[in-house]
């Protein structure tokens, strides 16, 4: 099921943004087989990154690795990988090799930098990336330094999830032209396009080029997060003009003497009125009362406690795959809906069975395991 079913793809196995787009793949129901490098061991718990796609350990500096991985690609429609740029053509299986063997190939790549440019070569993670971008400034409290976003902006927003939007659109040219092609997704571009809204704002001028100063970084009473008499906290994202008189109505605020809501020397008075407003409920009894409401109040949840919200439940948002809960496949498909994947397998599978579905002939496979080009 899903809407890429019969679509096959090989994951040359990484960290990151790079099992991250081959999970979303098979999560929309490609065929993915990834390519492990013989050292790697199973963790001791669930890689759930690994979710849905079967694995065979290859050694790529074997004299026969690279040419199994070229077998591979030649009866699939993509190639997924994420090393750092020069390192899969020195191995053998760059673009120019896997394109002659498969001239309908997406060859799908994903780095921090970019495969070229000043820094291409040069080390670097996720905070390094949005740092760069231009997507780490805003994010934080005006008096102190920025706040790293996790790792969410560029190893899974502005690369993982790129490179699998750039897969999917070059296949969908490839069944037009007939022709294979490069993708090339750099963290650094992504953590900079999702910033696109905020570029916008600064060109019209309603944006200020510092932390906590604008509508939606924090600074603003009615686009913040609040603490409850609990210690919780709420997050508040009443913009427009009825919503914000909606939560003024439902916090016993309105009709006070309060500042206009667009009025910025007033905002320190009204978020000291929300905050002391918050601060005499826990934020249960105050999602009883503003949840499902105009107000636009939600709870700030965990990690632990989101996957029990009613509405999370509702919805299916996460999902129990080989006894670990995590999210479900997203988007939703009204007519080719993806089915709950299947648990990440052991290291015990047996590549031979996962090669021979791939197409390879038994004794190719026997010679590679005697040779020690297949590790497991």
């Amino acid at each position: 099921m899903g809407p890429l079913r019969g679509t096959k793809v090989v994951e040359l196995a990484s960290i990151g943004p790079g099992p991250f787009c081959a999970m979303l793949l098979a999560d929309l129901g490609a065929e993915v087989l990834a390519v492990d490098r013989p050292a790697a061991e199973a963790p001791g718990w669930p890689p759930l990154f690994g979710r849905g796609r079967r694995r065979v350990a290859v050694d790529l500096k074997h004299p026969d690795g690279p040419g199994l991985v070229l077998d591979l690609v030649a009866g699939a429609d993509a190639l997924v990988e994420g090393f750092r740029p020069g390192v899969a053509e020195r191995l053998g299986i760059g673009p120019e090799p896997c394109l002659a063997r498969n001239p309908r190939l997406v060859y799908g790549r994903v780095t921090g930098w970019g495969q070229e440019g000043p820094l291409a070569g040069a080390a670097g993670h996720d905070i390094d990336y949005i740092a760069l971008a231009g997507a780490l400034h805003p994010i934080g409290p005006a008096g102190g330094p920025p706040v790293p976003p996790l790792n969410l902006l560029g190893d899974f927003g502005g690369g993982g999830m790129l490179l699998a939007l750039g897969v999917v659109a070059a296949l969908l040219e490839t069944g037009r032209s007939g022709r294979g092609q490069v993708v090339d997704a750099a963290m650094v571009d992504g953590a900079a396009l999702l910033t696109t809204q905020l570029h916008e704002l600064l060109a019209a001028g309603l944006w200020s080029d510092r932390r906590q100063a604008n509508l939606l970084d924090g600074a603003a009473p009615f686009y913040a997060v609040y603490e409850t008499a609990d210690g919780r906290h709420l997050a508040v994202g009443a913009l427009e003009p009825r919503f914000w008189a909606e939560l003024l109505e439902r916090v016993g605020l309105a009709g006070g003497d309060l500042p206009a809501q667009l009025d910025r020397d007033g905002w320190p008075r009204l978020r000291e009125r929300l905050a002391a407003a918050f601060r005499t409920r826990t934020r249960d009894e105050w999602c009883a009362l503003l949840e499902g409401t105009d107000a636009c109040v939600a709870p700030v949840l965990s990690l632990l406690e989101a996957p029990g919200h009613p509405h999370l439940k509702a919805r299916g948002t996460f999902a129990e795959v080989g006894g670990a809960l995590q999210p479900a496949p997203a988007p939703r498909f009204s007519r080719t809906p993806c089915t709950t994947p299947a648990p990440p397998p052991g290291s015990g599978g047996d590549p031979a069975a996962t090669l021979a579905a791939w197409g390879l002939a038994p004794d190719r496979v026997a010679h590679l395991r005697a040779a020690g080009a297949i590790t497991r």
